[in-house]
């Protein structure tokens, strides 16, 4: 595996430690939005199970194998699991709460949803430019 053909990944992965690391403002935008913050939680990791697929297979030109849509939700799934243990031991500013890693898993979920329905678009698209 070549760190270059994942740089999306891995900078998302970045995107994700820094914002759940950094103190958030006691107005937030949209904080009287009903439950905000799952949401968020939600997106960003669908993005970022969703980004591996496009990693992997857009920007690496590899299939996607029954491995691979595993490890798509193994990784964002722990990625957020430490990321709660981080913000409830290792900050201040934050608390871990174990309802946004529930908010993690179903977004990483979502992500890899669409993900394989990308890919079967993307094949479809592949396979027929020959």
């Amino acid at each position: 595996m070549k760190l270059k053909e994942y740089f999306l990944t891995l900078l998302v992965t970045i995107i994700i430690i820094v914002l759940s690391t950094i103190p958030i403002p006691e107005e937030a935008p949209m904080s009287d939005f009903p439950l905000i913050d799952k949401w968020v939680h939600m997106l960003l990791y669908a993005g970022l199970a969703f980004i591996m697929w496009f990693d992997h297979v857009v920007r690496s030109d590899k299939k996607l194998s029954r491995k691979y849509v595993l490890w798509m939700f193994f990784y964002p799934v722990v990625l957020g699991g430490v990321m709660e243990l981080v913000q409830a031991f290792f900050t201040t500013c934050r608390s871990g709460d174990w309802i946004d890693f529930e908010a993690d898993a179903i977004g990483t979920a979502i992500g890899i949803g669409l993900s394989i329905l990308a890919n079967k678009l993307w094949a479809g698209k592949i396979s027929g430019q020959n």
